[in-house]
């Protein structure tokens, strides 16, 4: 079975539409971090979208808030912060505005990189999306857009199902 017989199977209604892109957007995720980590030996593909979200910031932001955007936990910000220390991107201090909280503060080695090393990869980033049109890229932009909106829904669902259980 090839990914052509998986779209002809699941074409038929909207129900199996549905089924076939959240399995596309696995498989995708999935296939764009091997492809990354690869291509970029200095970082993974989740250590460079926590420096560009630490980068593209104006202000500091803490564990928590780079989770909250990344879709993952504190924890997991926790060891993708300490490995990017350790490889001298990122200093890690306490919050000027929360004492409990603590900030990821990028160093000169992050304009470095993405000036220099990551600017190579920056054009290939074109091939991904040379198949499209321009206006086809701006639906697609529009319709992830919307798509963290459905994400946001069965966040809401799932958060009223655990109070449910716990109660």
């Amino acid at each position: 079975m090839n990914l052509d017989d998986l779209n002809a199977k699941f074409s038929s209604s909207t129900e199996d539409q549905r089924k076939a892109v959240f399995s596309t957007l696995f498989i995708a995720g999935n296939k764009l971090q091997t492809l990354f980590d690869k291509r970029i030996p200095e970082v993974s593909l989740k250590q460079f979208m926590l420096l560009s979200i630490v980068r593209q910031s104006e202000e500091l932001l803490t564990l928590t808030q780079c989770g909250n955007l990344l879709g993952c936990s504190r924890q997991n910000i926790k060891k993708l912060a300490d490995a990017l220390m350790k490889k001298g991107f990122i200093t890690i201090r306490q919050s000027p505005h929360d004492t409990r909280a603590m900030c990821i503060c990028p160093t000169e080695k992050v304009n470095v990189f993405y000036e220099n090393d990551f600017s190579k990869y920056q054009e290939e980033l074109k091939y991904l999306f040379e198949v499209y049109t321009d206006k086809e890229v701006e639906t697609l932009f529009l319709l992830l857009s919307r798509l963290y909106a459905g994400i946001e829904n069965l966040e809401r669902k799932a958060d009223g199902k655990d109070r449910l259980k716990s109660q």
